[in-house]
Order: C-alpha cells, then sequence, then structure tokens
C-alpha cells in the first residue's frame, strides 16, 4: 500500500536531514569470500544508549553461494520529494542488495522487524541481462523516476557497462538507462546534480579486469578507468567526457555537494602508475562545460620488498590505495579511505578548491597492522575502506574489506573483518575511535565485510532538492 504522507526521513534539505534523529541501526554486506556459505546482511547496534551497542543484534542470510554482496542502497530516500519527478508516497523500506559475482540482486524489507530485515524478491541474472543488458550490478541509488543500478559487464560480454533502471515499488528491471552513451565503455559509480538535470560516471573495469584481482599488465599499461562522464539527467545522454590521464588509474566513488544549488563533487582515484599516490579531483561547473582537476595528493610509503605482499614486491613502497571518499551532509568534511596505508584521513573542503587536512587515524594497513583501542593486542589486517557518515556529521563508520580477490592480492595472509566508528568533533574537525564500538572477527561469522548502510539515510544515501 502506498503512504499518504510522506515517508518521515525524506528531508526537503540537508540541514534538515543533519537535525533528524541519531541512526539506531546499521546494515552490513557480509560476504563468504570462499563462497562455502551464503554471503548474509548484518545488522549493528549503534544506539549508544542500548546495552547491546556495537554488537551485532540482526542476521539475514541470502539463499545462494557465491553471490559476493559488495555495495547496496534503499528503494527510495529524499530524491522522492524532488518537484521535478516527485514520489512522495514510496517508503524508504527496502535494501537492494546486488551480488556483484551472481549479477543477482535481493530486495530486502526493514520495515515489519528492522533488525531481522527479511528478503521479499530475488532478481536473477538473466532479468537484469535481458531486459538491461547488464551483468555485474554495483551500486544502488535511489534516484529521480527509480532505483539506479550500475554494472560493470554486459549480458554475456564484457562490456559495455551502464546503468539500468529498477522500479521503486515492484523492483522490475525497466531497462537500461543510458539513451546516447557516446564512447563510454568502462563503468563504476552514478550519482548527479537533480536540480541542474547533470549525472556523472566513473570508471573502473570490466569483469574479468577486476574478478581475479588487479592484473599488472592492464594496470602498468594504463588499461583501467581514467574518465568521467557528464550526462543530460533527463535526454539520458552523455554530453561531456573528461580524461584525468591515463596513469590516474580507477577513478572510482563520486561524492556531489549535497547542497543542490552547488555544481562540484569529489572523485577518488586509486593510483598513478608513476608513483603509486593516490588522489582525489574536484570537479566544477565553468560555463557550459565541466572542469576535473586534482585538489588532494596522497603519496605512497616505501617500505623494505621484504615486508610486503608479492603484488608489492616489485614496487618496495604501499600505495595508498584510495578506495572510497565520502562528504558529510553540510559539505564541510571529506573523508578519504587509505586502504593500503590503513589511514582514515579527513579534510575540511569548505572551500572545495583547497582541501586541509583536519584528522587522521590509523586502524590496520599492509605494513603497519595498527592495532584499534579496544583491541590493543590484536594487529588488523585490511584498513578504513567502505565510509559512512553519519546524517548530523558527528559519526563514521569504516569496515575493512575491499573485494575478496583483491583482499587476498594485498593482505594474503587474511583480511579478517572488522568495523570501527570514530566520533568527528563538529567544530574544529578531528577524529577520534569509539572505545566501545568494534564488532569484529566471529561477530561476522566467517565473513568479510563491506558496505554499511544507516537506518533513515546517511551521507552518501541521499541527494536533496532544496537548499
Amino acid at each position: 500500500m502506498p503512504r499518504f504522507t510522506p515517508d518521515p526521513t525524506f528531508y526537503p534539505s540537508p540541514r534538515d536531514a543533519a537535525a533528524a534523529p541519531a541512526e539506531k541501526l546499521a546494515y552490513v554486506a557480509a560476504f563468504a569470500r570462499p563462497a562455502d556459505k551464503p554471503d548474509a546482511l548484518a545488522v549493528l547496534d549503534v544506539d549508544q544508549t542500548s546495552g547491546s551497542y556495537g554488537e551485532v543484534v540482526g542476521w539475514t542470510d541470502l539463499p545462494n553461494l557465491g553471490d559476493e554482496v559488495h555495495h547496496f542502497g534503499w528503494n527510495a530516500c529524499s530524491s522522492a520529494l524532488c518537484p521535478t519527478a516527485a514520489h512522495p508516497h514510496v517508503e524508504r523500506r527496502y535494501l537492494v542488495v546486488p551480488g556483484i559475482r551472481s549479477s543477482r540482486i535481493y530486495v530486502i524489507d526493514t520495515r515489519d522487524d528492522p533488525a531481522s530485515p527479511r528478503i521479499v524478491k530475488v532478481l536473477e541474472a538473466d532479468e537484469l541481462g535481458k531486459r538491461a543488458g547488464y551483468s555485474r550490478p554495483h551500486t544502488v541509488h535511489c534516484g529521480p523516476e527509480g532505483i539506479y543500478v550500475s554494472a560493470l559487464g554486459g549480458h554475456g560480454e564484457e562490456g559495455p557497462g551502464g546503468v539500468a533502471i529498477l522500479d521503486h515499488t515492484t523492483f522490475e528491471v525497466r531497462g537500461p538507462w543510458e539513451a546516447d552513451r557516446g564512447d563510454q565503455y568502462l563503468a563504476y559509480d552514478l550519482w548527479w546534480h537533480i536540480g541542474h538535470d547533470v549525472a556523472v560516471t566513473s570508471e573502473w573495469g570490466t569483469p574479468s579486469m577486476i574478478e581475479n584481482g588487479v592484473v599488472p599488465e592492464l594496470l602498468l599499461a594504463n588499461k583501467y578507468g581514467h574518465r568521467l562522464h557528464f550526462w543530460d539527467l533527463r535526454k539520458r545522454r552523455n554530453i561531456q567526457t573528461v580524461d584525468l590521464g591515463a596513469q590516474y588509474q580507477m577513478a572510482l566513488e563520486l561524492r556531489p555537494a549535497h547542497d543542490p544549488r552547488k555544481q562540484y563533487g569529489f572523485v577518488g582515484v586509486v593510483v598513478s602508475t608513476e608513483d603509486l599516490s593516490a588522489s582525489v579531483w574536484l570537479w566544477t561547473r565553468e560555463g557550459s562545460q565541466f572542469a576535473v582537476r586534482k585538489v588532494i595528493e596522497i603519496p605512497a610509503e616505501p617500505a623494505d620488498a621484504a615486508d610486503l605482499p608479492p603484488a608489492l614486491q616489485p614496487f618496495g613502497a604501499v600505495p595508498p590505495l584510495v578506495t572510497d571518499i565520502d562528504l558529510s551532509v553540510d559539505d564541510r568534511f571529506l573523508y578519504v579511505s587509505a586502504w593500503g596505508t590503513g589511514e582514515l584521513l579527513q579534510y575540511d573542503v569548505t572551500d572545495p578548491e583547497h582541501p586541509r587536512q583536519t584528522g587522521s587515524v590509523r586502524l590496520g594497513g599492509v605494513l603497519r597492522r595498527t592495532p584499534h583501542p579496544a583491541a590493543p593486542e590484536l594487529a588488523l589486517s585490511g584498513g578504513p575502506q567502505m565510509v559512512e557518515v553519519s546524517r548530523d556529521g558527528t559519526r563514521v563508520y569504516v569496515s575493512n574489506s575491499l573485494y575478496g580477490a583483491w583482499d587476498d592480492q594485498f593482505y594474503p595472509d587474511g583480511v579478517g573483518a572488522w568495523v570501527a566508528k570514530l566520533d568527528v568533533d563538529p567544530r574544529t574537525g578531528g577524529l577520534t575511535p569509539d572505545e566501545r564500538f568494534f564488532p569484529h572477527g566471529a561477530d561476522f561469522r566467517g565473513r568479510r565485510v563491506h558496505q554499511i548502510r544507516l537506518q533513515g539515510g546517511d551521507a552518501s544515501s541521499d541527494s536533496y532538492c532544496f537548499p
């Protein structure tokens, strides 16, 4: 049944979202790398007044093996209030959870018992493939007119990757989003400036380029993605492509400004093949075109080859490997995960052209294996990877797995599983690990953990149409 009033977790503006009640639960993708048990959706208690704070309080097993759940998102969110594509009577009820290896998509209902979500629909790979022409679904965004699912591969083909549209309520695959893709072939993330009818997409690689780990020959030949594509959102037409430079390999997460009046955003680049540095780039509207420029560079850390995994020994250094970024809802702080060196960096981006570092926390890392304060005896593998920020910007959650095959290359002795929460000083910035919050190891029943979603929305789930 449709709602007769808008979902109270739909917020007209970023300010309304920041003032809303705090999340009480977090949903975490938990996957079995050996595919010997089903993947799952784990539910964490994030209510600081609760007796089970920081614990896994819910668990939903998926019915198949080998999905590798990765990124997921809500069926509907604050963009449903936008006047140009209003759908105010849908509700933020379902999590849309793709398997990046199986190409299945699970629809999971959280309404009746949020701590025990239940699967209500499964889209098999052929539904995505035959109706939209895509495979390997990656990122889910709730947006104008439907659910947007970016995909890395074609149906039965390596590519092109692109974006499929699912219906908000029936979850049927409507078809491919693109009407004219131009020369776009590689795909990864998708986001937009709704009020300006602009969409942005980024590039990683086709299924064969990623599913067995980084392919050194492709990386050193600069064959992974290094372009941004700008689109007419309504006409679904590629209107501009910007090449960052072939050496800037894997342009991944897109984080546009939440203020709907602004047309700028950030994209993280995993590695430069010139010096193993990572970087963050800013796109801005300049007249009728977009310009993209590097605003943050993070150098590699030199190391003795004997201390490195085989994948890094020829280089004698640990690359930062920026594999996720997240922008607070007030557009003030940008969080950058350096998964290789095991660091989460915080930048004040009030002036987006000139980011200023204001905080850093070390956890894990290829060399350092920095422990969490809650378990100082435990050397951590992995590092801050997926990053999620609460709507009010005072809490940051991180998980430690990147992608199964890539984990195995950079942490061959095992990546483990852990989630950490960091508290933010909203006045000056700065990050402090919460010693009460550190679910890890057996808490996740032999699975690795990837993306986190917060109940009621978070900094990377919603877009707004009112300032």
